[in-house]
């Protein structure tokens, strides 16, 4: 157990090294293609354990350690000790520095494209991990998850029958416990009337669209494979076929020729449920915290419930790293990557948001001054943003509270 949490954590503190740096290379690339100067890239966080810069022969040299605090006008690379990120620092962060290559000095196009850079990164490497996870197999884990039913080859762990009900359809149609059920028949289609059992879920919807109709289930017994029919029970009875089932870990589907295309939509599906996500955690912690005020206690009881559920759908870096990865990791590579393209989702999607001290919240600040045709000065914004982070440091450590607390439940 202790050694699965161990493994989990190194693996999570990995891949949110490699998305927090793909973020920062995002901001990188495009200050650089636009005409911003980049004073360092560092792979972690300092203290720095070891840098390198270009000389004027083009070629990169390690910096002496005595050397570290002399001013440079060349780019540095570093790596640093804390292993918790990346970052990008460049010339003149604030809108109201206007030296040549600075990041104040470009237009509001410009800003647009370095500020935003990061956020098209994390959703590049979310599609790079889920096409690559299309073409060996992808697991099932969002409702209606896209799949094209033409290039889609589902490898999928066995739904076994538990217990079978007296008297049952599928009893009366030879289903017993151990039983593995491979496909489901649709006897009365002309053609392709076999289709292969994924999930659960699939079963039970191939049931449901064939109340009081004869049907055929493929199990596997001792090896082998049988049809076997059944005429399930009408939609109004207490049960159709009349089993139980189990399924251990999760079917994968995989793609040959779409899995560019999968890569992408399930990107934009996995947008999309992280906003719809967002927007609740939002509206249940709003509306619970109203309902404190009311004079009804049954509705402030319901606020503290909606508050509890907001809290509750908080993950925070301890809850990812001691939490989230050694279960995935325990679950096998698909999943674990399933979860590093989840993230790196969640991480744009985050860093749109309109909130000063990230990149969303600092493009609307400078477009805000920009429309209203005034100066952002680098003493407002700073006390702005510096606002901002604060309350969004606490909110961290808040969360990491919760995600302390939930750990030793």
């Amino acid at each position: 157990m202790y050694m699965n949490i161990v493994l989990g954590v190194l693996v999570g503190l990995i891949v949110l090294m490699v998305l927090i740096t793909g973020h920062e290379f995002g901001h990188f690339i495009m200050a650089r293609r636009n005409g911003v100067t980049v004073k360092e890239f560092g792979i972690g966080f300092p203290p720095r354990a070891i840098a390198w810069t270009k000389g004027a022969d083009g070629k990169w040299h390690k910096i002496p350690r005595k050397n570290w605090n002399k001013a440079r006008k060349s780019l540095i690379f570093s790596l640093n000790w804390l292993p918790i990120g990346g970052f990008c620092q460049m010339d003149g962060e604030s809108d109201a520095d206007e030296r040549p290559g600075t990041f104040g000095s470009v237009s509001l196009w410009k800003k647009t494209k370095i500020l935003f850079g990061g956020v098209l990164m994390n959703w590049l490497m979310a599609f790079v991990i889920l096409t690559f996870l299309a073409a060996i197999g992808m697991p099932k884990f969002i409702d209606n998850q896209f799949t094209i039913a033409g290039d889609t080859y589902i490898d999928a762990k066995p739904i076994t029958v538990d217990t079978v009900a007296e008297n049952s359809p599928a009893e009366k149609a030879g289903i017993k416990s151990g039983d593995k059920i491979a496909q489901v028949v649709d006897v009365s289609a002309d053609v392709n009337n076999t289709t292969d059992i994924g999930e659960f879920a699939d079963l039970t919807e191939f049931n449901n669209s064939h109340a009081g109709q004869e049907v055929g289930y493929v199990v596997e017994r001792d090896g082998e494979k049988k049809l076997l029919t059944a005429t399930l029970n009408s939609a109004d009875s207490s049960y159709l076929l009349g089993v139980s089932v189990s399924q251990t870990g999760l079917s994968t589907y995989r793609s040959t020729w779409s899995a560019p295309i999968v890569g992408a939509v399930v990107t934009v599906q996995l947008t999309g449920e992280t906003f719809r996500g967002f927007g609740t955690i939002i509206y249940n912690f709003v509306s619970g915290t109203l309902n404190q005020f009311s004079g009804d206690e049954s509705t402030r009881e319901q606020g503290r419930t909606q508050i509890g559920q907001a809290g509750d759908s908080f993950t925070g870096p301890v809850g990812i790293l001691g939490t989230l990865f050694p279960s995935f990791v325990s679950t096998g590579f698909t999943n674990t990557l399933f979860l590093a393209a989840l993230i790196s989702v969640s991480l744009a999607c985050m860093n749109v948001l309109p909130i000063p001290a990230l990149d969303g919240g600092r493009f609307l600040l400078i477009a805000i001054y920009r429309l209203r045709g005034k100066k952002l000065d680098q003493e407002t914004e700073a006390r702005i943003v510096s606002r901002a982070f604060l309350v969004l440091f606490a909110m961290i450590i808040l969360i990491t509270i919760l995600d302390i607390t939930r750990l030793f439940r």
